[in-house]
């Protein structure tokens, strides 16, 4: 009788095993999207004559960063672009002055934004910053449109400074 006991909850284990071994298991959700392509999404960089920014903005050289891919769709809280150190010094920071305007040209906003980012020579590196848009009613007119009523903008970029390291 003890035998009995002590092996009458494995019988339940046994069946439900053996239950769950009959279902078909190969049905998978599938996470990888098909048919992708690489786009090169513009992103303008900023013209000094518009009267706009103040004369000592414009004694940083434009050149020395690149910004490329840039990325907001409509439900995103934040801004992804691809940032390229083009200088002969490792960068720690960079400052940017960012105009974001409708497709008609009329400026929405304009703020400047820090990018905490370690760059060396030549070095790219996808980063991210808090979106203008936060009630999320703007979607980047390079990137995909969404589903839900959404305006979409450009964005303009200006390079203001950007720090560089001492020491090691």
């Amino acid at each position: 009788m003890r035998y009995w006991n002590k092996h009458i909850l494995t019988l339940p284990l046994l069946l439900f095993l053996l239950c769950i071994s009959t279902i078909d298991v190969d049905a998978r959700t599938r996470t990888t999207r098909k048919n992708l392509r690489s786009v090169e999404v513009p992103v303008v960089v900023m013209d000094t004559a518009d009267g706009l920014l103040p004369d000592s903005l414009m004694q940083v050289d434009p050149a020395a960063v690149t910004l490329k891919g840039y990325s907001k769709r409509a439900s995103d809280s934040k801004e992804s672009f691809f940032i390229t150190n083009n200088t002969s010094h490792r960068m720690s920071a960079v400052r940017l002055l960012m105009r974001y305007t409708t497709m008609q040209g009329e400026m929405l906003t304009q703020r400047t934004v820090t990018v905490p980012v370690s760059l060396k020579p030549g070095e790219t590196k996808l980063v991210s910053v808090k979106s203008f848009d936060v009630q999320r009613l703007f979607y980047y007119y390079a990137g995909p449109q969404p589903r839900k009523a959404a305006t979409p903008f450009q964005v303009a970029y200006r390079l203001t400074g950007y720090d560089i390291p001492v020491g090691n």
